[in-house]
């Protein structure tokens, strides 16, 4: 079985390759709050339960759970915008929209629980906003993921 998921290089479980893109989320509805736009008793009670498990996490769990032998773990990060780095794997060249790019991506993550959430209405609102805040943060910064690829063999 091969699986490849979203993680984090190291054992800081708030490290940014792991909570950048949420944090970023987390501002463009709070943005809203303050225009008034979400209810912010909204905003409170909103929870999007993601987690980015570290090499060494998904190691001693499938050992744990026992049911499997692991054949490969790698560890590859994406650079989503920003300068790349020559040596890493870049999509670049293609997400260097302003921002549309990794929107439309977070967007297609998250739409059901927001839309769930606050509504369908303000869902175009939210990915807008949230398309310019990365659009400014892509001047500034490089953002990148990190993808946990695993082999695994049935014991």
């Amino acid at each position: 079985m091969v699986l490849t998921f979203l993680g984090r290089s190291g054992d800081d479980p708030s490290t940014k390759e792991c909570c950048y893109f949420w944090e970023l989320l987390a501002l463009a509805l709070n943005d809203l709050v303050s225009q008034g736009l979400i209810e912010e008793e909204k905003m409170d009670s909103f929870n999007l339960p993601l987690y980015s498990p570290s090499p060494t996490e998904v190691k001693s769990e499938i050992l744990k759970e026992g049911s499997f032998d692991i054949d490969a773990l790698e560890v590859n990060k994406m650079i989503l915008y920003g300068q790349p780095d020559p040596n890493e794997l870049s999509l670049h060249n293609l997400l260097n929209d302003g921002g549309y790019a990794v929107a439309r991506c977070i967007r297609a993550v998250t739409e059901p629980w927001l839309a769930g959430h606050f509504g369908e209405a303000i869902i175009d609102q939210v990915f807008e906003h949230y398309r310019e805040i990365v659009g400014d943060r892509m001047s500034k910064e490089r953002g990148e993921i990190v993808n946990i690829t695993l082999s695994l063999i049935k014991c």
